[in-house]
């Protein structure tokens, strides 16, 4: 049975752990494939599969420096994934504030009948 491809968005890109990793460390700035597998502790090739995976979906860019690929982030590729938490932010929010009241009147319950 194939393997269903599950890389083909950013969603599913940042789904994998490495790939989150990846993204973490280019926050910084630029880093040659070689660096970036050293730093997470993976092979050449094991980076180099996450990368693509990550270029494909535009979430990183590449360039060429000599023999070197150097790979930056270009952040605009999560913007469908923050659009799409943007909707979740109504949520928390009304969350909070209803937890907050809840525990407002805790303190006043224990206030009002001397309880520490």
């Amino acid at each position: 049975m194939a393997r269903a491809t599950t890389t083909s968005d950013a969603f599913n890109a940042i789904a994998e752990p490495r790939r989150r990793e990846i993204l973490d460390r280019l926050r910084d700035g630029e880093h040659a494939v070689n660096d970036l597998a050293d730093q997470l502790g993976l092979t050449q090739p094991q980076a180099s599969k996450h990368l693509r995976v990550l270029r494909e979906v535009g979430l990183v860019r590449v360039r060429e420096d000599g023999r070197q690929r150097l790979y930056e982030l270009d952040a605009d590729g999560l913007r469908p994934v923050r659009e799409w938490l943007v909707g979740f932010e109504r949520f928390w929010t009304e969350s909070f504030e209803r937890l907050d009241a809840y525990v407002q009147g805790l303190q006043r319950t224990r206030e009002a009948g001397g309880h520490e």
